[in-house]
């Protein structure tokens, strides 16, 4: 990728993009360490620790799709960019499947060789990654939702947009029973509606904040808030046994401070203005591989296993001691990351030579042909990463 692509990418959200990522890995390494707190468990100071770093990481799921919702709602529909995502998380699965088959340490979850195909040959109808099936199936019903957004007079969208909050967030988020038809945000209907939310911000220009450090200050109260609702609810129902379906609630994609959260950090990063130099460069560079970290940590063969692997390289994790447990998690998080980028730059160097030995055949001068003709190019940043 050349300086002048480079440019053209906005650095802010290049930044949040990596931002959202880091803050991915530090939501699984406070499950998988179980840091967080249980149901009739009494906290501690972990599990507290744990509730707060979630408390202001879990908006980051929502925070990606803004991003793409903001950018695909200008930019059409690409085929190539839907198959590249899909062939990317098939050689994800295939590929460190094999290695870890070849290397002895294939856990052999998967049952039989009608299992070893749903799971790793198709992995998005058996969502191996839940959140890759429910991109791809967003980015199939984008061109309907920009057709919509097109059509659609200001008042018309902005009600549709309340109406599915409605359904989505705010009724789950405020009564305290499960609600059969509510996913918690895991499914493609949610994101179907924050793809809407971020269409609508983009082409109305609209302003939920004017400046980043409202922005911030949004994310920053909403992510309190959703620690004193877990301190609370947890409280309430070690003492009474109430609420326990609610417990989790606050920490769900679809609740409704989490979305505001997502929204706050949007929109101050919208709004924050890089200055071209070598952190503008580092972000740009970082973040086209952000979505490889995401693959390779949450395969089904590591997901359960990296920070089993971490702490026999850093040490245990340092429980009852915050300020060391703090210093691990960064560590953890960074070692994370940076694995995955150096995996995902491989898988590029590969892919890009595939590129160059099949770009100049027929089937693919076909398949630039379809891709041109059901592409429309509206102008601003392309979402995808590469």
């Amino acid at each position: 990728m050349n300086d002048l692509k480079y440019r053209r990418r906005d650095a802010n959200f290049e930044c949040l993009r990596v931002l959202a990522m880091l803050m991915v890995i530090v939501l699984h390494y406070l499950a998988h360490g179980d840091l967080l707190p249980a149901a009739g468990v009494p906290l501690t100071g972990d599990t507290l620790l744990g509730a707060l770093l979630e408390s202001c990481c879990i908006a980051a799921v929502n925070i990606w799709v803004l991003i793409s919702g903001y950018f695909l709602s200008r930019t059409g529909v690409s085929l190539k960019r839907i198959l590249r995502v899909v062939i990317e998380v098939l050689f994800y699965t295939v590929a460190i499947t094999g290695v870890m088959f070849l290397a002895g340490r294939s856990s052999g979850t998967y049952d039989g060789a009608y299992g070893l195909i749903q799971e790793y040959l198709l992995p998005i109808s058996s969502e191996h990654y839940w959140f890759a099936t429910a991109y791809v199936f967003m980015y199939l019903f984008a061109p309907l939702m920009n057709k919509g957004v097109l059509a659609l007079s200001r008042k018309q969208l902005k009600f549709t947009i309340i109406g599915l909050l409605l359904w989505f967030s705010v009724i789950k988020s405020i009564v305290p029973v499960a609600l059969a038809t509510d996913d918690y945000g895991y499914g493609f209907g949610w994101f179907l509606v924050l793809y809407l939310i971020a269409a609508y911000i983009r082409k109305y220009d609209v302003r939920i904040l004017n400046s980043v450090r409202g922005g911030l200050l949004v994310f920053g109260a909403s992510g309190l808030l959703i620690f004193f609702l877990t301190i609370a609810s947890h409280e309430v129902n070690r003492s009474t046994g109430r609420l326990g379906t609610w417990l989790g609630t606050p920490f769900h994609y679809n609740f409704i401070l989490t979305l505001t959260a997502a929204l706050g950090l949007f929109s101050a990063f919208r709004f924050l203005r890089f200055r071209e130099g070598l952190p503008a460069k580092l972000v740009r560079f970082l973040a086209p591989y952000t979505f490889g970290v995401y693959l390779l940590h949450e395969h089904r063969e590591i997901r359960d296993r990296w920070l089993v692997w971490i702490q026999e390289f850093i040490g245990p994790i340092p429980r009852g001691h915050a300020v060391l447990l703090i210093f691990h998690i960064i560590s953890s998080v960074i070692i994370v990351f940076l694995a995955g980028v150096m995996v995902d730059f491989i898988r590029r160097m590969i892919f890009e030579w595939l590129a160059r030995i099949l770009g100049g055949t027929r089937t693919a001068a076909r398949f630039r042909g379809l891709d041109d003709s059901i592409h429309t190019e509206n102008g601003g940043q392309e979402e995808d990463s590469e």
